[in-house]
């Protein structure tokens, strides 16, 4: 007999979510997390679009709120590293894990997706204070200001222009001398007054004190090396999902995204994802917990089935 009939690999806002709905459904549900509960939701240092917090929530008090209200309904969370996700001859799926073996009628898998970062000095510090990977979540505290935009596809570009809607000058800083990005975007961006373009070239390094105050920038080209005031940095240079413990076990598409059906359902039987780790057009805190809860009741649905 399984450990349990609902496994929630992940802690961020999917995966809280997906508890909450499958706690509150009376099913034996345990939540596995490597670190802190929460994911990237975590360390934005303020959430301004997640509805019914009128003046915006903390993201760490946001995550905590999810948390507790889970528990509340009975979600066990234990603090482990998923290892290994294999299913067994009887159907149920064993997960391996840092601390042992446990075994589940259903898997959730809610690991996230990273975005790529920078790598350059002053990164860590500034991030969730000025550097965002996110200009939907955080372009609208950047009014009136200077703001860089790092990448050249369709993603920088979009948010390059969402974020003239608030910023005073945006700067689109590209490595190399022409964008990735879709024509019609490309033109539209170029035509902005706001938009200023600055290809072949690179951020070295990021400088402030308690706050972004410039970028150093080196042109490839030339090796010049110039200092730009801006006091946001957004970075899209591509995103990582966590989905490499599911090769083979799962459909993955060529990003490395998991591919899932309206129901959230995934190409093998009883396994669920949900999140920013499987394929969707929207990567935010309101569509991730969205996703949870569609997982959970699709696997209540599969419980029943079973039965």
């Amino acid at each position: 007999m399984a450990d349990y009939e609902v496994i929630i690999i992940g802690g961020g806002p999917a995966g809280m979510s997906a508890g909450l709905y499958a706690s509150r459904a009376a099913l034996k549900t345990v939540l596995l997390e490597k670190s802190m509960p929460g994911g990237q939701a975590s360390t934005t240092d303020k959430i301004e679009n997640y509805p019914g917090f009128p003046e915006g929530i903390p993201g760490p008090d946001l995550m905590l709120r999810m948390d507790e209200q889970a528990r509340r309904f009975g979600l066990e969370t234990k603090f482990t590293e998923v290892l290994a996700v294999t299913q067994t001859p009887e159907g149920e799926f064993l997960i391996k894990t840092s601390d042992g073996d446990i075994t589940s009628k259903t898997v959730v898998i809610s690991t996230g997706a990273q975005s790529k970062s920078l790598g350059v000095a002053g990164e860590d510090k500034y991030s969730g204070r000025g550097l965002s990977y996110c200009a939907t979540c955080d372009g609208a505290f950047f009014q009136g200001k200077k703001v860089a935009v790092v990448g050249g596809g369709d993603s920088a570009i979009q948010e390059g222009i969402f974020l003239t809607k608030f910023a005073e000058k945006v700067f689109i800083i590209h490595r190399r001398g022409e964008l990735r990005a879709t024509k019609v975007l490309q033109e539209k961006a170029e035509s902005h007054p706001k938009i200023e373009f600055i290809l072949d070239s690179v951020i070295t390094d990021i400088l402030g004190s308690d706050k972004i105050e410039a970028v150093k920038i080196k042109n490839l080209r030339t090796n010049e090396v110039k200092a730009v005031s801006v006091e946001g940095v957004f970075v899209y240079i591509g995103k990582e999902p966590a989905s490499g413990l599911f090769r083979g076990f799962i459909d993955i598409d060529e990003r490395g995204y998991i591919t899932t059906d309206l129901k959230m359902q995934t190409s093998r039987r009883g396994v669920f994802a949900a999140g920013d780790v499987r394929q969707s057009p929207l990567r935010q805190v309101v569509t991730a917990v969205a996703d949870g809860a569609v997982a959970a009741v699709s696997a209540n649905e599969y419980l029943e089935h079973l039965k």
